[in-house]
């Protein structure tokens, strides 16, 4: 990308950045956000609300030095604190624990103490409501105990994080090549990836197992990804697996995707970390062969009504992006790629005097073109993460982001 492309990259985080303050809500004691604006209920989550959006707030004030953001970010804590003792869910994604996660991120990085208290609370509550096994249906990394089981490690509450992740050595189901789990409650299919499968519970597991220094939890992280690896259809060189076996509901799930929460992105974050914490050869390997798949994948094309339709984080080309800015910080090889990615979320977004959005699309439905969204997920939050940090590395300044997340290994120059 040109200087002038990069400017232009930057200016429309700090447009988007300007339309999350718009689309905000002021309450009795600070600011919150709805999942779209048109929306009237409040939402404090990590995935779709408020808590995603006050860490790209954090993002945005560490890259522009810009103390209104700050300010923004710690106003959004405070109503996040409010909504600590209401809010019925505990997970990462939907829950007290990636509340937890951002009013810990406020506390740390603007020194704001009662915020800090508010996530030690929120994961107080958290548990208190673990019933020996799980926390509610779910049993993975959005929805349920390794997600859990991350956002404590993130906030140093390794008890927690091992009595979140101690069920799945009783509840692990043995395959002929490793292990998988049920990770919801009645549902026959096994799903295989980071957001609801095995790879997001394999990253628990290794995470929690080297903080602990626990074996049996990286033999079993070991285990888990040893299944998934089995089930590669991409040949030596790619690494596609499907979504779920069986299929779980193939009248609207796609067999195979390719971003982050159920594709090879996403593998390539769980590869990455078993490097980091196994050592050897083999998890990098398999991260090459994710990457091959992602950038030989078509993306982010919309080669058919269906295919990369979604310019977010956890499904889109957000995600990819995140992936291309770590290849280009460990391997120098993902920048080419990262520039196409930049480039599509530059030619997809609305730009108006209110700022800068993003509309996914559903082309099942007419109107086809969807309402912005706000959050980290589908919407403005998860995508101004990534553009600046992409900014950052195409101009030579420091590749990390202001704010570690979760379930993102970070990148080091030649790993």
């Amino acid at each position: 990308m040109r200087t002038t492309q990069l400017d232009d990259a930057e200016a429309l985080a700090a447009g988007a950045l300007d339309w999350l303050l718009a689309t905000s809500r002021r309450t009795a004691d600070g600011l919150t956000w709805t999942t779209r604006p048109s929306d009237d209920e409040l939402n404090p989550t990590l995935y779709s609300g408020t808590a995603g959006i006050v860490l790209a707030l954090l993002e945005g004030r560490g890259h522009f030095l810009n103390d209104r953001y700050g300010e923004a970010a710690l106003q959004g804590a405070r109503s996040i604190a409010d909504a600590v003792e209401e809010w019925e869910h505990s997970s990462l994604y939907f829950g007290l624990t990636g509340m937890a996660v951002a009013l810990r991120a406020v506390h740390e990085v603007l020194g704001d103490t009662t915020a800090g208290t508010a996530a030690d609370r929120a994961l107080d509550r958290v548990r208190s409501r673990f019933d020996g096994t799980r926390w509610g249906p779910q049993f993975e990394l959005l929805g349920g105990n390794a997600g859990i089981a991350l956002g404590a490690l993130d906030a140093g509450d390794i008890e927690l994080a091992l009595l979140a992740v101690t069920p799945y050595l009783r509840t692990a189901e043995p395959t002929s090549t490793g292990v998988h789990w049920e990770t919801r409650i009645g549902r026959p299919a096994r799903q295989h990836h980071i957001s609801h499968g095995t790879l997001g519970i394999v990253y628990a597991l290794a995470s929690v197992g080297r903080a602990a220094n626990r074996p049996d939890l990286t033999e079993l992280a070991v285990a888990g990804a040893s299944d998934v690896v089995t089930r590669n259809e991409a040949g030596p060189n790619g690494f596609l697996v499907p979504h779920s076996d069986p299929q779980d509901q193939p009248e609207r799930i796609e067999r195979y995707s390719y971003g982050w929460c159920q594709g090879p992105a996403g593998d390539a974050q769980v590869f990455r970390l078993l490097h980091a914490v196994l050592g050897g050869s083999k998890w990098s390997a398999l991260a090459d062969q994710c990457w091959c798949t992602v950038t030989r994948s078509g993306l982010p094309q919309r080669l058919r009504p269906g295919f990369w339709d979604n310019s977010g984080r956890c499904c889109g080309t957000a995600g990819v992006l995140a992936l291309a800015c770590d290849r280009q910080v460990e391997k120098r090889d993902g920048l080419d790629f990262a520039d196409g990615l930049a480039a599509d979320l530059m030619s997809r977004a609305t730009v108006d005097a209110d700022g800068a959005r993003w509309s996914n699309v559903e082309h099942r439905t007419t109107p086809s073109t969807l309402e912005p969204l706000t959050g980290w997920a589908m919407g403005n939050a998860g995508i101004i993460r990534e553009l600046l940090r992409f900014v950052r590395i195409s101009t030579g300044r420091d590749p990390a982001y202001e704010v570690t997340w979760p379930d993102h290994p970070a990148a080091h120059p030649g790993v």
